[in-house]
Order: C-alpha cells, then sequence, then structure tokens
C-alpha cells in the first residue's frame, strides 16, 4: 500500500492506494502550525478510523505548495511510519515535456494534475483546477505542457467581497442558476458562481482558438468544480480525485527498487 499527500493552500487530500484501488481517501485544512507528532498521530487516526493495518504501508509520496508544512509532516510520517516519503519535484521522471522559460515554476499540484490527465485521459486537453487558485493547464497530443493561466480563486474572491465590503454578508458559495437575484446574498452569489463560470467559458474557448483545437478536451478538478457546471454541460471530465491519480503514477514512475 501507498499513502498519497497533496498539501494545497487551503486543503491538504490525502488517498492509500492498495496496488491500483483507491480504498480510502480524505480532506483536511492545511494547518502550518501542526507538529510533527501532531500530525503523524492525526494520520494514524485515519488509518484506525477505516480499520486499515498502518504496517502494510510500504511507501508515502507528497506533492505540496506548502514549505512551512514539510518539515513537520515529514518528520512526523519518518517517526510514526518509519518512511521516509517521497517528494513531488522537477527531477521526477513524469513523461511530460514542460515547455516554459523556467519549469521550476510550476508548481508541484499542477504537474500532478497534469500528469494524471494525461495518462488517464490523453491530449490535448486543457486540465482546470479549482482551488485557491484557479488553474488552467494545456497539454498537446503529445504530452507537451504547453501554456498555463492562473486566476484568483473562488472562494479567495468570495472571501475578499465580504471582507472588503463592511456591510456584506457571509454568504455560501454555490451556482444559483439563474442572474435574477432577490437579496443581497444571491445576488452576490450570482457575482461570484456565475462570474467563474463566464471566466471558464472565455478561457476554453480562448484557448481552443488560439491553438486551433476545437475539440480539445476539458478536464476538471476541485472542491469548487461543481459549482462551475453544475449541470455538466462544460467539462468533459470531471474529476474530483485527478490529483491523487497522478500522485500514484508519478510514484510509479519513480519509486525506489
Amino acid at each position: 500500500m501507498i499513502l498519497v499527500i497533496d498539501v494545497g493552500n487551503t486543503n491538504t487530500v490525502l488517498g492509500v492506494y492498495d496496488s491500483d484501488e483507491l480504498i480510502a481517501n480524505w480532506r483536511m485544512t492545511t494547518e502550518k502550525s501542526k507538529t510533527a507528532d501532531e500530525l503523524g498521530i492525526f494520520l494514524n487516526s485515519l488509518f484506525e478510523y477505516e480499520r486499515i493495518n498502518v504496517e502494510k504501508l510500504d511507501d508515502v509520496i507528497i506533492s505540496s505548495v506548502v514549505p512551512d508544512v514539510m518539515y513537520s509532516l515529514t518528520h512526523g510520517i519518518r517517526k510514526y511510519f518509519g518512511i521516509d516519503p517521497m517528494i513531488v519535484s522537477m527531477g521526477m521522471k513524469t513523461g511530460i515535456n514542460i515547455r516554459m522559460q523556467n519549469p521550476k515554476e510550476l508548481g508541484s499540484d499542477r504537474i500532478v494534475n497534469i500528469v494524471a490527465a494525461y495518462a488517464t485521459y490523453g491530449g490535448p486537453a486543457i486540465v482546470i483546477d479549482y482551488g485557491t487558485a484557479n488553474t488552467f493547464d494545456v497539454i498537446n497530443e503529445k504530452g507537451e505542457f504547453i501554456t498555463g493561466i492562473t486566476a484568483p480563486g473562488i472562494r479567495i474572491c468570495a472571501d475578499a467581497l465580504y471582507q472588503r465590503a463592511a456591510q456584506l454578508p457571509k454568504f455560501e458559495i454555490k451556482n444559483p442558476g439563474t442572474v435574477i437575484a432577490k437579496n443581497t446574498t444571491e445576488s452576490m452569489q450570482v457575482g461570484i458562481a456565475l462570474g467563474h463560470v463566464g471566466e471558464t467559458l472565455y478561457f476554453i474557448d480562448r484557448i481552443k482558438k488560439e491553438l486551433n483545437c476545437p475539440d480539445m478536451k476539458v478536464i476538471a478538478t476541485g472542491g469548487l468544480a461543481r459549482v462551475i457546471d453544475d449541470d455538466g454541460s462544460i467539462f468533459d471530465v470531471l474529476d474530483p480525485l485527478l490529483t491523487l491519480k497522478g500522485l500514484k503514477i508519478l510514484y510509479e514512475k519513480n519509486k525506489r527498487r
């Protein structure tokens, strides 16, 4: 069994693979202040809750965009699991040719998603991740990373609206399905949710036109992806486990013999 961990700015997603089967997965808030003991004990409790024998764990792979978490997380895994975790980095075998001026600038989470999307669904494709930021990454049919777009995430925009406007309330992020708002909360939901729907449709259309690839697949992941496409009319694939799949693929390409 292997434990795959994706540490994001807002949430950390974890999964356990037994051979090729994902037998458990969890999502927790990313907290920079946790100690190695707190994280190690917490991870052990997840295994206990799912009745998974931690002694059968063979390895761990981590992708992280939060450096401040890594010391405690890696030390907690070493102490409580007896495993030195594999860390996703630019030196790994990915099967993807990153055509950027500085490939090291591409976040490990985006690499993981691109690897999973290409291996699972092929290319050309637009890979969209709705997380702390909304990212739109493009791979061609040869598995080459062509370009990437980074935009403010849905929750960041919602929090900024609430925090910077004194009379506006906090509100649930959801797709109202109409632009006809009947109160302040609905008007904010329309602006945030449907505004990002418009952003998504524009970027998809612009990318397809500029690359002259109208049949390019659109693959989405991330906790708020369903807010954007609640009726299945925008994305060709909505895969909430895409990052975990990518970590498993990267592990198999780079596992220690």
